[in-house]
Parts: C-alpha cells; structure tokens; sequence
C-alpha cells in the first residue's frame, strides 16, 4: 500500500481506524495488529478489504497448504499472517518505510513454528523485481491495493513477473471510483479475470485472476 500522510477524518465510520489495535480470529487464532495511522496513514490500518480477504481465504476457496504465496502491498500484514496460519509459506511484501511496523505485527501475531512459514521483504512495484522467482508462486494476494492510479503501469508489471500461467492472484477491491474498474480491464489484457465474491455489508469485490497462455495474448 502507498503511504499517504495522516488527515484527521471526524467520521465516525473512520473512527477504528484510528484505533491503537485492531481484533480479529481467524484460522482458530486469536489476532491482535497494531494500528498506526498518525505515523504511516494507510499502510498501518486494517481495512475491510483485508477482512473479507481473510473470511474467503478461511473458507478454503483456494488451496494453502504448503503453497508459496505472496502478499503485495500488506499494511498491517493480516492477510499474510492469516495464509500463514492456513498453512501457506507466504513471503509478505510492502514498502521499505512500512517494514519494521509490519514486521512487528508478524513477530506478534505468528510464534513459532508457524513464524517459521513467513517472510517479510521490501517490494517496490515495479521495482527489484529480479530479487523475486518469476513465475514463482502459487498464489498472489492483494487486499485493497487498486487505488492509486499512476501505481497501476508497475503493479501489472509486478504481477506479470510473479506470476506462471498456474498462478492464483486474488484481488479484494472495494470500487470506489471509475479509475478503479479501469485497472480491472488492464488486468484483463493479461490475465482471466472473474469475480467470484461480494461482500455486500462491507462493499468489498473479491476478483480472481489467471495469467493467459502467451500465445492467446
């Protein structure tokens, strides 16, 4: 997620945002992430993208028993930590600035021995892209990280790098604005794109993507 300074927001909706922690079981875990918005704004809360990220990971729509997933653009690293907790072996990615905040919330959340399936590394979009297998995953994990236009050119570049045509990606959305279904017709001239749950009382669009045979492309 990009980080973007703190506004003070007098919306009560706004209000858990601002919460120290923020609660939640999932996996049978009970889960406690820090929450710091003042300091690193959108990178360092939990929002409801992320949730219904981890409710339809729980209901085991996709297989992560020992697969190799990676999750972009994590903020508080929930979603990481929830694969993790089901048994994937999840290399957790974001932004340098928001590195040791996420870490932090790994360490606190995943003991031994399932710490032991994590790891946290630094990921530019679009950059250092080499330091990570191509095509190497099994499944790529996004929870509210379609927002921000001029990203959207280095995310497809990122997703093209770490994904084979075998690759999973899951994409939570919440489609706020027409700039947002653009990205989703981008995503479209690479990939098989389906969306394949709504979140109705959240608002939260969960999209499933495939990369196309390169000869369809």
């Amino acid at each position: 997620m990009a980080l973007v300074p703190y506004q003070a927001n007098p919306l009560p909706a706004f209000s858990k945002l601002h919460n120290a922690s923020a609660q939640f079981r999932f996996a049978n875990q009970e889960l406690r992430l820090a929450q710091d918005w003042r300091r690193l704004g959108v990178a360092a809360v939990v929002w409801d993208a992320a949730v219904v990220m981890c409710m339809y990971l729980e209901m085991g729509a996709v297989e992560l028993k020992g697969k190799k997933v990676v999750e972009l653009g994590a903020g508080t690293g929930l979603v990481g930590i929830v694969a993790a907790l089901l048994g994937a072996h999840v290399t957790i990615t974001d932004r340098k600035p928001a590195l040791e905040f996420l870490s932090a919330n790994v360490a606190a959340n995943l003991p031994p021995p399932a710490g032991d399936l994590v790891v946290v590394s630094e990921l530019t979009w679009g950059q250092g892209l080499e330091r990570y297998p191509e095509g190497g995953f099994d499944l790529v994990l996004g929870a509210d990280i379609v927002y921000l236009e001029e990203t959207f050119p280095s995310l497809l570049q990122t997703l093209e790098h770490l994904c084979s045509d075998s690759t999973v990606v899951l994409l939570a959305c919440k489609i706020r604005y027409e700039r947002d279904a653009r990205f989703l017709s981008m995503l479209r001239r690479g990939f098989t794109v389906e969306e394949v749950h709504y979140d109705k009382d959240r608002d939260i669009r969960l999209y499933r993507a495939s990369r196309l045979p390169r000869r369809d492309l």
